[in-house]
């Protein structure tokens, strides 16, 4: 069999409030019903460091700044979403400071948006039933200080029908 690979690429950001890990209820995608971090698509030709700073406050309502970039892997898995069969999702992160805003419970929505609003979860609260890859990688940097780039392929993917539990 022939795979087709759908490549995605976005910049997340890595940020923390009282050691709970600032996330996103996603609303679309492989990650839909899932708790993510925030961030996502570039906006045309704009700056990696621009598109994770944008993203970060239209997802959660939050403004940071960029403490440093971590480095960039990718999560392969397979997905049926259109004509492809398998997802490539190469993500560039970066660890922020939250300087203002209130984080929002509910965002607003238009065109592209996929939060339908952010939380700060405690760590062990978040887990691979409910929680996507990229969450899966800040808790652990996190916890250990390490940020491992090494790009994770995963035999099976579960797209949530409902959203996860806490």
């Amino acid at each position: 069999m022939t795979h087709k690979t759908h490549r995605a690429f976005g910049c997340y950001g890595i940020a923390t409030i009282d050691q709970h890990l600032i996330v996103i209820r996603k609303n679309g995608g492989p990650y839909i019903h899932r708790f993510d971090l925030p961030g996502g698509s570039l906006d045309g030709p704009e700056p990696l460091e621009h598109d994770v700073l944008r993203e970060f406050n239209e997802e959660t309502g939050l403004t940071a700044t960029i403490d440093r970039q971590l480095g960039a892997t990718s999560f392969v898995y397979p997905w049926q979403y259109e004509h492809w069969t398998i997802n490539q999702h190469i993500c560039v992160f970066y660890t922020l400071t939250i300087t203002g805003g209130q984080l929002a419970k509910t965002v607003p929505q238009f065109i592209g948006q996929d939060s339908l609003g952010a939380q700060a979860i405690p760590l062990e609260k978040l887990t691979w039933e409910n929680a996507s890859p990229l969450v899966m990688f800040a808790k652990s940097f996190l916890q250990t200080g390490q940020a491992n780039l090494t790009t994770k392929t995963f035999r099976e993917w579960t797209v949530l029908k409902e959203a996860a539990a806490l």
